[in-house]
Parts: structure tokens; C-alpha cells; sequence
């Protein structure tokens, strides 16, 4: 069970509940500040005091005031009328995080929701009832307006959910859950849920934890090719690193000789004194991307235990109005990690071309004894390339672009949605170009000589070899290469190198 207090969630423990399936609960004293906050807003709707989006509508309305018979009818406007989602809907994983980190935003103490609002959040991540989200219509401003409003519908007990594989009416997932609705809203409820940052939060962080893992397994292959192309090591002597001491590629210099040490493979090339960046450079190349992913991990930590709807309540009974839900700081940290994740997989690709090519470095030419009858392994290389060309487009930045929106008062928007959902997508597809490596690597292994490999690269051969079998005669590759993502995806290549 993962205690939540909206300050200390880690990386770590959000890892456990939205891909482990650990259970999160809210803690009795955060709950405390939550039914505090509460009292703050029905004490301001008592005195009949004009706060945003408690007495008056929202975005350019916001200077129209609802009368105080209408503040529960607002709400449930405010969530319906923003529920305009279009497009694929969010796999589960995405919509666990969402309900992770909205809950634990508003356990802060700052929303003035009730402590049910916040259970009612947790009860449906507990019991796996997965409002259906579509993935695009969210401009990353004024928080996820529109993703979070189909969340918030289902704990209204309407819109659609998943549960148990099945998709539903709301009220219908939450019933055969054993859940009751939060229904009806009180005041500011249905705008706390709505204004926050938990559909960028949620892709982000799941884009950052593949491509940590996608990193870690381009580390461990890369050395399963350096092997197999009899590389140069040379290049990863620490004093050239502490000539340049960047941490990253100090880093991926040392792992690299813990992984190629006892191999006797490497350094067999004589007529070659410098070997392509694709492997010389290694430390300089994926290096960046680890110091990259160690800044974004500080950014989604943070964000993860921060308040970030609008207005927010202080315990001096002040409704403070300000911009906590814009996305830019999501925006920037998702754009920097679609790119350095990229760059992981396009290094992979060069390195499959030179597997694939390497007769001057002892290799059958696409890794095939039978040429010409078996194409072998030519065509994984088009797959790599494909994924390298569809992630240059997707780095191409969101963030740069702003569309007004709510007729200009919502002037500058983040769109770090499309940057989240970008980062996603590039880390999915980085995953599977690593995996496309190994498919590519594990084959060269054997012409090379599996028994010459360093310890390290031989219980790495044997664990590909127990999901993909050898390639001896051309045949479908589709199938191999996704048990391979997946098990880069799950971190299913033995420990962390990096």
C-alpha cells in the first residue's frame, strides 16, 4: 500500500500503483487539510463572497456571476460541457496515472474538495474501474480541461469506464465495483477536478519511465553488438571521460567496461583504428540522454506533489486565482525527453546497419548463411529506420506554438498534451528499436562465438533466447520483435546498468 499526503509521492512508489497495481489511500492527517480546505469554500459560499469558478463561470465568463441557488448545478455543467475528448481513448496504464496524481494534488490541501472526492479517486484506481479517456482535446492550459472532464463524468456516475475488460456506462462500472458516485458536486468540485495537470503528468511520466528502460536495455545490447563487431575499447578508457567529465557520459563510459569486461571479442580488429560513433561514441550519445532523464525526473517529481488546479484555498480562509495548471514546465520537460529518447533508438538503427553489413568485421552479409534464398535479417533495418524517421517528426516541438483559446482570455496555452502524448509515442517506439537491435545483436553473437562473449553479454543472449529463437530460415519477425519490446517495456532485462 502506497501512502499519499500530496507531498511525498516518488517516482518510485507512482511506478508501483499505475504498473504494479499497488493500492494508494489517502493519510489521516492529509485528509485533515483537505476537510479544512472544504470548510474554506463553503465558509467564502456562506458569505456570499465572488470567487472564480465557485460563483462565477469560467475561462472569458468568468466575469458572469451564478447565483447561490445554482453553484452544484455549475459544476456539473463545468464537467460536462468540457467533456469533448476525441481520438483513441487512453490505455489503462495512462488513466491510472491520471487518477493517481489528481488525488494526490488535491490531498495538498489547497482545492476545497471534500475527502470523498479525493476517495471516491482512489476507490476507482483500487478496484480497477478505468473512466474511458480520449487522447486528444486537451491544450495543456487552464490544466486538462477536457481529458480530466471525462474523468470526472464517471465519478459523477456518468460517461463511460472500463472494468474487468468491459466497457460501460459510468454509473454501471462503479456500481459492479462496489463504488458509489460523488454525486451530487459541491461547490469548486467539479473545477478542482478539472483544473489540474494529471493527462500530461500521466503521459509524461510514463514516457519517462520507458525510455529509462529503453535506456538501460540500448546500454546492455550496444554492448552485445560492440562484441559482435569486435570493437574498440579504447574509447571508453576513464581518462578521456574525465577530460570531459559530464556525469551522463562518465556514467555510460563505466558501465560500458563492467558490460564488455572478460569478453574476448572486443579488440580483435587489426586493420581499423577507430570504429563508427554508433559505437565509439557511446558514452557521448546516450550519456545526454540519461543527464536529460535525470532533469525530467525532477521536474515530474515535483509536479507529482504540487497543487495545480485554480483558484487555491490557504488556511487564512484566502481563494487565491493564479496559473498553477499551465503546462509549460510539463511541456519543456516532455519536449527534451522525446528528443533524447529518440536519439537512443536512432543510435540502435546505425548500429543494426553495421551488424547487418559487417563482412570486414567477420559477419555474413543481413546476418544470413543463405543469401539470396533467406533475405535473413535485412528487413528489421526498414522497421528501425521507419520508427526513426516517425520520431523526427514527433520532436518536432508543440510547446513553440500557441492557440488562444475561451474567446483570447486564455491567451497562451502550453499544448503540452500533444507534447506528452508525443513523448509517449517516440519512448514506445524506442522501446521497439532496441528490440529490434537485440533481434539483430543475439543472431551476430552466434557468428561471432557466443562463448567469447563477456559474462554479462552471455546471460543477456540467453535471456533473448528464451523469448526469440534463432533466425536459420527466413520467417515472420513481427511477433519476436514485440515479446522483446514488451520486455524492454516491463525492465524485464535482468538490473539496471545505468
Amino acid at each position: 500500500m502506497v501512502e499519499l499526503d500530496g507531498h511525498g509521492l516518488t517516482l518510485h512508489d507512482a511506478e508501483r500503483v499505475v504498473l504494479g497495481g499497488v493500492p494508494a489511500c489517502p493519510s489521516p492527517r492529509a485528509l485533515e487539510q483537505v476537510e479544512a480546505s472544504h470548510k474554506s469554500v463553503m465558509t467564502i459560499v456562506a458569505e456570499g463572497r465572488t470567487v472564480y469558478g465557485l460563483s462565477t463561470g469560467l475561462g472569458k465568463l468568468s466575469h458572469v456571476t451564478v447565483e447561490s441557488g445554482d453553484l452544484t448545478e455549475l459544476q456539473h455543467n463545468l464537467v460536462r460541457s468540457h467533456a469533448v475528448g476525441v481520438g483513441t481513448p487512453l490505455s489503462d496504464e495512462a488513466v491510472r496515472g491520471m487518477l493517481l496524481f489528481r488525488a494526490n494534488s488535491l490531498l495538498k490541501g489547497c482545492s476545497g474538495v471534500r475527502p470523498r472526492v479525493v476517495d471516491c479517486l482512489l476507490e476507482c484506481l483500487n478496484a480497477g474501474v478505468v473512466p474511458v479517456i480520449p487522447e486528444q482535446g486537451s491544450v495543456g492550459s487552464s490544466g486538462d480541461l477536457t481529458p480530466l472532464a471525462h474523468l470526472g463524468l464517471v465519478l459523477m456516475g456518468e460517461g463511460r469506464a472500463r472494468w474487468r475488460g468491459e466497457e460501460l456506462d459510468g454509473g454501471e462500472a462503479l456500481a459492479r465495483a462496489g463504488l458509489e458516485p460523488v454525486f451530487p458536486l459541491g461547490p469548486k468540485e467539479g473545477l478542482a477536478l478539472l483544473n489540474g495537470t494529471a493527462y500530461m503528468l500521466s503521459l509524461t511520466f510514463l514516457a519517462w519511465l520507458f525510455a529509462r528502460r529503453a535506456l538501460d536495455a540500448a546500454l546492455k545490447v550496444s554492448s552485445l553488438s560492440f562484441q559482435s563487431l569486435r570493437g574498440r575499447t579504447e574509447p571508453f578508457d576513464p581518462r578521456i571521460h574525465d577530460a570531459r567529465p559530464h556525469p551522463g557520459q562518465v556514467r555510460v563510459a563505466a558501465a560500458m567496461r563492467k558490460l564488455l569486461a572478460g569478453s574476448g571479442l572486443v579488440d580483435t580488429l587489426a586493420d581499423d583504428v577507430q570504429d563508427p560513433y554508433s559505437l565509439r561514441c557511446l558514452p557521448q550519445l546516450l550519456g545526454p540522454t540519461w543527464e536529460a532523464l535525470a532533469w525530467v525526473a525532477s521536474i515530474l517529481e515535483r509536479e507529482m506533489n504540487a497543487a495545480t488546479d485554480n483558484p487555491l484555498l490557504f488556511p487564512e480562509g484566502e481563494a487565491l486565482s493564479g496559473g498553477n495548471f499551465h503546462g509549460q514546465i510539463l511541456a519543456f520537460a516532455a519536449e527534451l525527453l522525446a528528443m533524447a529518447a529518440a536519439e537512443v533508438g536512432a543510435s540502435a538503427e546505425r548500429r543494426m546497419t553495421i551488424l547487418l553489413s559487417g563482412t570486414e568485421r567477420g559477419l555474413p552479409e543481413f546476418l544470413t548463411q543463405r543469401r539470396g534464398l533467406h533475405s535473413g535479417l535485412m528487413l528489421t533495418q526498414y522497421s528501425a529506420a521507419a520508427l526513426v524517421a516517425e520520431n523526427k517528426v514527433l520532436c518536432h516541438p508543440a510547446v513553440v506554438d500557441s492557440i488562444p483559446t475561451s474567446g483570447g482570455k486564455e491567451d497562451h496555452n502550453a499544448m503540452g498534451s500533444v507534447s506528452a502524448w508525443k513523448a509517449l509515442r517516440v519512448s514506445e517506439n524506442v522501446c521497439r528499436q532496441v528490440a529490434l537491435e537485440f533481434v539483430c545483436a543475439a543472431q551476430a553473437a552466434e557468428f561471432a562465438g557466443v562463448e567469447q562473449l563477456s559474462s554479462s553479454a552471455r546471460q543477456l543472449h540467453a535471456t533473448v533466447r528464451n523469448v526469440v529463437p534463432r533466425l536459420v530460415e527466413d520467417r515472420a519477425l513481427s511477433a519476436d520483435v514485440e515479446k522483446l519490446a514488451a520486455l524492454v517495456r516491463s525492465a524485464g532485462l535482468g538490473e539496471h546498468v545505468l
